[in-house]
């Protein structure tokens, strides 16, 4: 009797098992979400011997190339290729299978893009002040959406930017867009954890260099790449952080970072180009 309560006890475990998978593969659950604020004191660990560390570490490497403005190529371990506020001006040397779009300026989108694109997901809804929502799975890489406002003529317009995050390879990947305001605690929650995090610097045509920085600080993320830089805007956002932060300027073209690599202190890395 006791063998068959566990027999029947196991399927029942297997049939869950398989009724959660069946549902994550229609609707992704997101990783980087703060899920493990709800456990304290709790310390996740895993052991994998070091030839086996060895050769996954290759498969743990996402690989990023600031490519012009707002534009990062974000290459996954699976060789998913993704291009951020993609307008078609500013182009990575392979053709993107995903491409983000915000519409604040015509530099960050465009309404051509390239046919071969598989992905075009456009920050913001056809409807004005509607929200849209991402959750797309390519490959190794999920793609979702947080929607935040812009500027527009006489005030704001609700839900027409998104900051897009990426999550590949167990890294949690923030692009602000074209971001106008500081965020909300909903904003914060919606987003989670942000291991690495691309962040306008312009000071003034997204938000001045002390409301971005109180965002960056906020989000703590350990590796911070600058973009959308206007003149000697850089150089005031950098100030922001007093040494809290280390700074460096990339030594090569493209960064390969995985969660083995990122830096124990917080960390602005500019990169090559901007």
């Amino acid at each position: 009797m006791m063998l068959r309560t566990v027999a029947f006890a196991l399927i029942l475990l297997f049939m869950t098992f398989d009724g959660a998978a069946a549902q994550g593969a229609q609707m992704p659950v997101s990783q980087c979400q703060a899920i493990a604020a709800a456990i304290p004191k709790v310390t996740f660990a895993s052991f994998e011997p070091f030839e086996t560390a060895q050769l996954s570490s290759a498969r743990e490497e996402v690989k990023i190339t600031f490519v012009g403005h707002s534009t990062y190529q974000i290459e996954s371990p699976q060789g998913v290729v993704i291009a951020t506020d993609y307008n078609g001006a500013y182009r990575p040397p392979v053709m993107p299978d995903v491409v983000t779009m915000n519409k604040a300026h015509s530099t960050h989108f465009t309404l051509a893009p390239d046919p071969g694109i598989e992905h075009v997901l456009h920050g913001w809804n056809e409807v004005p002040g509607d929200k849209i929502e991402h959750r797309v799975m390519v490959g190794d890489s999920y793609v979702r959406n947080v929607t935040t406002d812009i500027r527009s003529y006489g005030g704001f317009e609700e839900n027409g930017n998104s900051i897009f995050i990426f999550e590949i390879a167990g890294l949690c990947i923030g692009h602000l867009g074209h971001l106008h305001h500081e965020l909300t605690e909903s904003h914060y929650t919606e987003i989670g954890r942000l291991d690495i995090l691309m962040v306008p610097t312009d000071g003034g045509l997204t938000m001045g260099a002390d409301s971005m920085s109180r965002v960056v600080q906020r989000l703590r993320s350990s590796l911070i790449l600058p973009m959308h830089r206007g003149g000697s805007s850089l150089d005031r956002f950098l100030s922001m952080f007093d040494g809290r932060y280390d700074i460096a300027t990339a030594k090569d073209r493209v960064l390969t970072v995985s969660m083995r690599s990122l830096p124990r202190k917080p960390t602005i890395l500019v990169p090559q180009g901007l």
